[in-house]
């Protein structure tokens, strides 16, 4: 059984992953969310998503932001 660490460490993984794909930067996802209304500095969304504790919202906003349709979990 994962710990609530462990599934914050998940989901980090998860979003920096997608956002390698896409070649995607800290300073270019701050101004993607800013294109669809979500405005904050790229310091704070990378201490949030260094964190790995935030909002499935926030989640859903980076990956459309980033133009991540699909999402492949795997979870062992």
């Amino acid at each position: 059984m994962r710990t609530e660490d462990e599934w914050a460490d998940l989901v980090k993984r998860l979003l920096r992953a997608e956002m390698t794909r896409r070649g995607v930067t800290y300073e270019d996802l701050t101004e993607k969310l800013a294109g669809i209304g979500v405005h904050d500095t790229a310091v704070n969304i990378r201490n949030k998503v260094a964190r790995g504790k935030f909002t499935a919202v926030f989640l859903v906003q980076c990956l459309e932001a980033i133009g991540c349709k699909t999402l492949a979990l795997t979870v062992d």
